[in-house]
């Protein structure tokens, strides 16, 4: 397993001098390209990260969970998850805190372990990617994307908690 990066890198390089591309060229105008990248999209990144701490440390995150959690026991999602499902669209490192916390609380093998299993790989850090796509493209105006993207995480928080009662049969 180990040996898999490095020798995807060696093939590609022999690729590329079979083609005669110039390898280390083209490497270092790929990481300059990089580089531009990312200075263009750090200020957005700095602004996210800091909203994201502020709604933590406001506790405005347990204020919205409290408020959001009898809907979702009444919709079947466990209780557990919630703050998970709320978090996971703003921040991929806090939802995996969190992710760890359910395992560390109720096992990876509950149910709320599992389906928080299943939401974490198929859910996206909605915010994030608007932020650095967006962001990185100079695109002012997002449109309807926040809305289809949010929908698409609620659609597959509710598919996670359904795939995992059907297949664990609870």
């Amino acid at each position: 397993m180990e040996i898999v990066v490095p020798a995807f890198i060696a093939v590609v390089a022999l690729v590329g001098l079979i083609k005669k591309v110039p390898v280390f060229d083209a490497f270092t105008a790929g990481a300059k390209k990089g580089l531009i990248t990312l200075y263009q999209i750090i200020p957005t990144l700095v602004g996210l990260i800091v909203a994201v701490n502020m709604l933590k440390a406001s506790g405005a995150m347990d204020l919205l969970t409290s408020f959001v959690e009898p809907a979702a026991e009444f919709l079947g999602f466990p209780k557990e998850i919630v703050p998970m499902v709320l978090l996971r669209p703003v921040s991929g490192s806090g939802s995996t805190a969190l992710l760890n916390q359910i395992y560390a609380d109720y096992g990876p093998d509950s149910f709320a372990g599992r389906t928080a299993s299943v939401l974490a790989g198929s859910t996206e850090t909605t915010f994030y990617a608007i932020t650095v796509y967006f962001g990185n493209t100079n695109v002012k105006r997002i449109r309807h994307t926040l809305w289809v993207a949010l929908a698409a995480d609620f659609t597959a928080a509710v598919m996670a908690v359904l795939t995992v009662r059907i297949l664990m049969g609870v």
